[in-house]
């Protein structure tokens, strides 16, 4: 099988393709694809299932440039610049099509950063698979389940989970708040926060 999974960077992977929200959050997952197949193969035959990805009337998702025009999805302009780090305050989008670009290149770095987190959070998405490829399909949405479920526990407020850590108990008559790991883990939570950082 591996012949058919070594995409374009000459290893074997597997394919996702997925839809995220501006907060980060996984909204469609479809794995399981070759690393050789291409993104277009891949959305038509998304959009194609009946349990595949839908895009509500008079809505558009944000695609990269491999992905053709079509309705509701919005690939930038080809052979137009694109990418942010080809503007600046010198270097303005010179016509509608390069203004077009920019905006999508700023709103599509959402997905950049949401790929990240993932990868960064579960290391085994970026390890050599050991697993049936059934298990490494798998792996990849429980990932992603993780994460969205770890987003919502993140967006409580600092002092709804300080109060729950007082709340539990360890069964021996001591507060979990007053154990020394909790502590750390409130001080390390507390820093996280103060340099800015989302909440965790």
């Amino acid at each position: 099988m591996s012949a058919a999974f070594r995409g374009r960077k000459h290893y074997t992977s597997q394919n996702v393709l997925v839809a995220v929200d501006f907060d980060m959050r996984f909204t469609y997952v479809f794995a399981g694809w070759e690393g050789s197949a291409h993104d277009a193969s891949i959305l038509a035959g998304s959009l194609s299932r009946h349990d595949g990805l839908q895009i509500p009337e008079g809505k558009f998702y944000l695609g990269d440039a491999r992905y053709a025009c079509r309705p509701g999805i919005l690939p930038p302009f080809r052979k137009t610049r694109y990418h942010l780090n080809e503007f600046s305050p010198r270097h303005r989008p010179q016509n509608t099509k390069e203004l077009f670009n920019l905006r999508h290149s700023s709103l599509r770095v959402i997905i950049e950063r949401t790929f990240a987190a993932l990868k960064n959070r579960f290391k085994v998405l970026d390890q050599k698979p050991f697993h049936t490829f059934d298990t490494q399909v798998k792996l990849v949405l429980a990932c992603c389940i993780l994460h969205n479920w770890i987003l919502g526990w993140a967006r409580m407020s600092s002092s709804n989970r300080l109060s729950f850590f007082y709340e539990v108990e360890t069964g021996h008559g001591v507060d979990a708040g007053d154990n020394d790991v909790w502590k750390e883990k409130r001080q390390e939570c507390a820093e996280w926060e103060a340099k800015g950082n989302t909440p965790i």
